[in-house]
């Protein structure tokens, strides 16, 4: 089946405004408090993967809801700056943008960061944002932040499913869920139609539930569902699990550039993964390659300023992966 998109990106974008790093606690009491740096640049999961991918040179649109406010503005301005096509990022003309404040942690906190989200139009966003030309045109269809919209989670097996039955593969990153909840009967419906799931380690042990004890087991038990789970581990690396075989990766230094912040990271790695999927690369590649672009991700406050061209991903690619068949399932 031809297609005319590579890349069809679901879920939020708002601006991000990065401050830190913060070594103490966030001070009540009209205490003001000063960090080294701030930056206000374009955030929100889905936002972040489709700049990451179009960067990596997929043809790459975004369906989403933002306000009809200056922050709206901003957003399909830094999207359209970065080669995404912003047709589907559709206008609410009662509700505002989201907004997320991130307070990065100092060395002391082992790198951790705050994240602080208005949701504006997220609660509204439905499958009614999503074009179905858009389902047919795209060799690929990634979710992003499930549970910031309800709505739209709600739809997703239908719109995933509309996708592959027009020959597209389909991703999913859940992101945290600020109820702490994890919708385990809404997302059996979701990882029916999930070809790559792409938790951080935290969220996979959640999504896995009891007898999820480490990134690796949740792995499993993820993939035992149906998809193949690929889960972003932090300074550990990466892992995957097929449903027979695990593979991990540990990234190598981005060319000696010391690490900024981490914000976005995890939504660079998922770009690299998928653009790897789509170019041909097998699992060991594309994990070794994801590891890359979340690497070089940091290299810069927020999400999307040090996200890696391909070639640059190519020559910054993880150490070898490893395969654990004792452990992989």
């Amino acid at each position: 089946m031809s297609h005319s998109l590579d890349l069809l990106v679901i879920g939020d974008a708002n601006p991000d405004v990065v401050v830190g790093p913060l070594d103490a606690p966030l001070a009540f009491g009209q205490r003001e408090q000063l960090v080294g740096s701030g930056a206000l640049t374009l955030g929100g999961s889905a936002a972040i993967m489709a700049c990451g991918a179009a960067r990596l040179g997929l043809r790459v649109a975004l369906a989403g809801r933002v306000g009809d406010d200056d922050a709206g503005r901003y957003v399909r301005e830094a999207l359209a700056e970065r080669g995404v096509d912003t047709s589907a990022v559709h206008v609410d003309p009662g509700l505002p943008t989201p907004l997320t404040v991130v307070v990065t942690g100092g060395p002391g906190t082992g790198g951790d960061r705050a994240i602080l989200t208005s949701p504006g139009t997220l609660a509204a966003t439905t499958a009614d944002d999503v074009p179905p030309r858009l389902l047919a045109a795209a060799r690929h269809v990634h979710a992003a932040s499930y549970f910031l919209m309800p709505r739209l989670a709600g739809a997703l097996p239908a719109l995933l499913r509309t996708a592959r039955g027009h020959g597209a593969t389909t991703s999913l990153d859940t992101n945290d869920d600020p109820e702490g909840r994890w919708d385990p009967e809404g997302l059996a419906a979701v990882l029916a139609v999930t070809d790559h799931l792409l938790p951080n380690a935290a969220e996979a042990v959640a999504l896995a539930g009891p007898g999820s004890g480490s990134p690796a087991e949740a792995a499993a038990l993820l993939a035992a569902r149906g998809p193949v789970t690929v889960v972003k581990n932090g300074a550990e690396g990466a892992l995957a699990h097929d449903g027979h075989t695990l593979l991990t990766t540990r990234p190598r230094a981005a060319g000696g550039v010391t690490p900024r912040d981490t914000v976005g990271a995890g939504d660079s790695f998922d770009a690299g993964f998928v653009a790897a999927t789509l170019a041909g690369l097998g699992l060991p590649e594309a994990l070794e390659l994801a590891a890359a672009c979340g690497t070089l991700s940091t290299r810069a406050h927020g999400g999307t300023p040090a996200q890696p061209t391909w070639e640059e991903a190519r020559q910054h690619m993880a150490s070898p992966v490893t395969t654990d068949r004792k452990n992989a399932s």
